[in-house]
């Protein structure tokens, strides 16, 4: 056991070394792993603050039904009933005349011109029926109901629907499509670059230590004893790419709070992406530093398979 830690301990000091000795040779593969968890960790982000739009709109979209005045009770808790009954209501709720007047005049208490209009008569205010849909795209089924003649009968007007918010949803969905698919082929790309760039490099460490592996090997290393500080250098490259990665995104959320004073850029809210990375820090950090491990892991082990045409692991 003593012998396992002493060996482990050397191919880490090893490998550190390495490390810092091809730091030159290095620095490409890490520039392009930066680049490859940056556009990770980006479209993580830009993907949980366009969902968070979309429930905050999602929330607000309802049908607004408006009831005659000559309704009785009785129809309207049947027409109450048939809407909750409906397989794609979520919620329905019931003002009076008297509420919908109190909501209007707290939704309109900044401006007194309505208000004074509106005191100067009795309540001319229907009773509404707020109804909110589970599935958006579903809403003629209501609208179908609601159509109906004599369910039109019993309506002082039109319904409205919130028909803007919804195709505010479907540009935030797109949006956020067309992002995870393109966030997905650069990640792709340029994971597939670093690999080769950290291929090449392990190639010319390898290289240029030819003459110390062989003695190595006369004197009987094993394969994992000569494959491991390879190993060993490319995830410290994984490392010190996941932590850069970080501190852009960092740096770049503090440019735009401070610096630009921007709370928004298009659909992207800025400030719940802040929120969001800052509340799932360690999360980003750990998830950043395995994939950065990963990819330099595995590029070095299949770059020492390769140049160093190791028969089967001792």
């Amino acid at each position: 056991m003593k012998r396992k830690f002493i060996t482990f301990a050397r191919i880490l000091k090893t490998g550190m070394i390495n490390f810092v000795r091809n730091a030159w040779l290095g620095i490409a593969a890490i520039a392009v792993m930066v680049v490859t968890l940056t556009i990770v960790l980006f479209s993580i982000l830009t993907n949980a603050t366009f969902n968070h739009t979309i429930d905050q709109i999602r929330d607000k979209i309802d049908i607004s039904m408006y009831l005659s005045d000559e309704i009785t009770a009785e129809q309207r808790d049947q027409m109450l009933a048939e809407l909750k009954a409906l397989p794609n209501v979520a919620a329905v709720t019931y003002l009076s005349k008297d509420q919908a007047l109190e909501r209007y005049k707290e939704q309109n208490a900044n401006n007194p011109e309505l208000l004074s209009a509106i005191s100067q008569t009795d309540n001319p205010l229907p009773a509404t029926v707020q109804i909110k849909p589970k599935d958006l795209n579903k809403i003629s089924e209501i609208k179908d109901f609601l159509s109906n003649p004599e369910k039109e009968a019993l309506q002082s007007e039109e319904p409205s629907y919130s028909g803007d918010r919804k195709e505010a949803i479907d540009k935030i969905t797109h949006a956020t499509n067309t992002l995870q698919r393109a966030g997905l082929v650069a990640v792709v790309v340029f994971a597939v670059i670093s690999m080769l760039i950290i291929f090449n490099t392990i190639q010319m460490a390898i290289f240029n230590r030819r003459d110390e592996i062989t003695i190595m090997r006369l004197l009987g290393a094993s394969t994992s004893y000569i494959r491991g500080p390879f190993v060993v250098e490319t995830i410290f490259y994984g490392v010190v790419s996941a932590l850069i990665s970080v501190l852009f995104i960092h740096a770049a959320f503090v440019a735009a709070s401070s610096a630009l004073e921007a709370s928004s850029l298009g659909l992207l809210d800025i400030q719940y992406s802040s929120d969001y990375f800052y509340d799932h820090f360690w999360l980003l950090l750990g998830m950043q530093l395995v994939i950065g491990i990963l990819i330099g892991a595995i590029s070095s082990i299949v770059a020492t398979k390769r140049y160093l045409k190791f028969k089967a692991p001792k």
